[in-house]
């Protein structure tokens, strides 16, 4: 169900759906690609990328061209529309955790939450279906901390109620990927911090920063690891959560912790 359906039915009352958070931007600022995913505007800019508090997160100087940002992260009910048009497989297999897809299909009540179980080469195919691609993590952390370069997408001080965290998940693990609103980022992100890490498209390396360019910044041209960032629904320290933080993983793993979002470079 696209986002345009579900905020006609907010805006009607039907409460068959649950309505997503309109972005409060202008509308010339949000956009809806083919898949469904809502993108937000991010101008071209400097930001200071990296917050010193880990060795390999030192504090630099990033320009970044326009871009739009998706709000929310793929869902499982975006991915089985991705699934059924072009035969790929389902994220039935888990190398970590239990798989949430059963016999090809998701649990509905599961579809808006984030589609996880998918390797970094899902990703990036279903990134291609979509006419999209997965975000940098230049442009991942530009758009979780916000015009104002928070060290959480809502604020400088960590409030577990704003995200989807080990102390608040409950008897569950992931949560819908329009819950939690007040855990937006100042772009009108959501859920940039928490719910699940997020796959980047940059090959990870711990003194990446030291060398990166300061225009654009891709990444590697190779390694073992993809960056991934945002901290999940497993984590229960503050500082995982922090726009800044770095992580990485075997891009072939399929976890129950790691989804993704998507990015349009402008032209």
């Amino acid at each position: 169900m696209s986002f345009l359906t579900r905020l006609l039915a907010a805006l009607t009352g039907q409460t068959t759906v649950p309505p997503l958070p309109v972005p409060q931007r202008p509308a010339s600022d949000v956009m809806e690609a083919r898949d469904g995913s809502i993108l937000v505007r991010i101008p071209a800019g400097e930001f200071e990328m990296g917050d010193g508090k880990d060795t390999n997160c030192s504090k630099h100087r990033v320009e970044l061209s326009e871009y739009w940002m998706a709000v929310y992260c793929v869902t499982n009910r975006q991915y089985g529309k991705f699934v059924s048009e072009t035969k790929h497989r389902v994220p039935g297999t888990a190398d970590y955790g239990e798989a949430i897809w059963k016999n090809g299909q998701c649990p509905a009540e599961k579809l808006d939450h984030p589609v996880v179980f998918v390797s970094w080469d899902d990703c990036a195919a279903y990134a291609k279906w979509a006419g999209l691609s997965l975000p940098t993590e230049a442009q991942w952390e530009k758009a979780a901390r916000g015009p104002k370069g928070l060290i959480y997408p809502w604020g400088d001080e960590w409030d577990q109620n704003k995200c989807r965290n080990y102390k608040n998940k409950g008897s569950g693990q992931t949560a819908a990927v329009w819950e939690y609103p007040n855990g937006a980022s100042g772009y009108g992100t959501m859920q940039q911090a928490g719910n699940v890490w997020e796959w980047c498209a940059d090959w990870y390396e711990d003194s990446y920063y030291g060398k990166s360019p300061v225009k654009d910044p891709t990444g590697p041209n190779g390694g073992s690891d993809r960056v991934d960032r945002g901290g999940c629904w497993g984590n229960v320290v503050a500082s995982y959560f922090r726009g800044a933080k770095r992580d990485w993983g075997d891009p072939a793993n399929r976890y129950d912790i790691l989804g993704f979002r998507l990015v349009m470079n402008s032209p």
